[in-house]
Formats: C-alpha cells, sequence, structure tokens
C-alpha cells in the first residue's frame, strides 16, 4: 500500500524523519533531473539540489495545500538553480535578435531526439540558452514570465529560445553525420 502524500507532507510538517525520508526517496530523481538540466556541473547539480531539498523541508509549513505539491517543490528547485545560475554566471551576454532572422531556418516539424538525448544536448548549450529552454519547453512558463524572472528582455529571452532550438538541431545533425558518414566513392576509385 502506497502511502499518500498528504500524509507524507504532515509527517514533514511535523518534522519526522521517516516522513522525510518517504519524501526525499520519492521525489528525488525527479528534483535532482531538473537540476541537472539546468547546471552542466554534476557538483553543481547535487549542491543545488541539496540545497533546494533543505529549503523544501523548512518551508513546507507555507504549502497550504492549494495546487499540486509537485509543481510546489519543482518551483523551489528551479528558483534554486536560477539563483545559482545568477550568482555564478553571466545570463546577460547575449544580444536580442529579430526573431525573423533565425525562425526562418527553423522547421518545426524538425523532429528532435529522445527525451534522454536533449538532455544530454543541453549540457553542450551555453548557460543562457539553456535556461531559457528548460524554462519555455519544460518549466511551460511565457517568455514575459521567463524576461521577468532572469531581467532580460523579452526579446531576448525569445532570441535565445530560438538560438537554442537551432543550436540543438545543429547538434543533432552533426551527430547524424559523425554516425551515418556518407560514402561518395565510385566503384573506380575502391
Amino acid at each position: 500500500m502506497s502511502i499518500q502524500i498528504q500524509d507524507i507532507i504532515q509527517a514533514c510538517k511535523s518534522q519526522k524523519p521517516d516522513g522525510q525520508k518517504i519524501l526525499y526517496e520519492r521525489y528525488k530523481d525527479t528534483l535532482y533531473a531538473i537540476c541537472t538540466r539546468y547546471l552542466k556541473s554534476s557538483a553543481d547539480a547535487e549542491d543545488v539540489f541539496i540545497e533546494s531539498f533543505y529549503k523544501i523541508l523548512t518551508k513546507i509549513d507555507t504549502y497550504k495545500g492549494e495546487g499540486n505539491f509537485e509543481g510546489w517543490m519543482r518551483r523551489i528547485v528551479v528558483n534554486e538553480c536560477l539563483m545559482f545560475l545568477r550568482k555564478n554566471t553571466n545570463l546577460h551576454l547575449t544580444i536580442a535578435i529579430p526573431e525573423t532572422d533565425i525562425a526562418d531556418e527553423i522547421n518545426d516539424n524538425d523532429e528532435l531526439e529522445s527525451f534522454e538525448e536533449i538532455i544530454k544536448i543541453l549540457d553542450e548549450l551555453p548557460a543562457g540558452y539553456r535556461t531559457v529552454f528548460n524554462l519555455y519547453v519544460f518549466e511551460d512558463y511565457k517568455h514575459r514570465e521567463i524576461a521577468d524572472m532572469l531581467g532580460i528582455s523579452i526579446n531576448t529571452s525569445k532570441s535565445q529560445l530560438i538560438l537554442a532550438k537551432k543550436r540543438i538541431l545543429d547538434i543533432i545533425k552533426k551527430k547524424e553525420s559523425l554516425t551515418f558518414p556518407q560514402f561518395n566513392h565510385s566503384i573506380n576509385n575502391i
């Protein structure tokens, strides 16, 4: 029999170690995966994950049962990742470009790789691209919200997303060409 989330929350609010352990075991993989999407270094991801989980446990009294509890925890983790990035990276280095400059080059029908492949590819993106891509694609924030969260313009948020998508597609195409090299040798050259 599975323990109900309300019982786990109540045990955590009462600071019961068994409830805290159950909460940790149930959500550690999901919450850590969020950290790894935002942060390249596994050590940084672990630090932010631990800090996030500590904040979840110490702020659990502020959760009033309104809305999804996992969503509440995810917001804490995302905010901790953003605070880390703000403190340790410059997210403002990218110049805003008109959306039409790059958007025409990206075909919305281009197929992206599996979720796991995208996560691996995210590590190859600059911090600004990766952050905006995560907030827009995985966290479902709008460009206005992203701009407010990161202290950038809406156009910069849009251009970061476009450039992130373009870079992802370039990386995928490069990997495909390395995996399946084209042999253009004629029979006479063999």
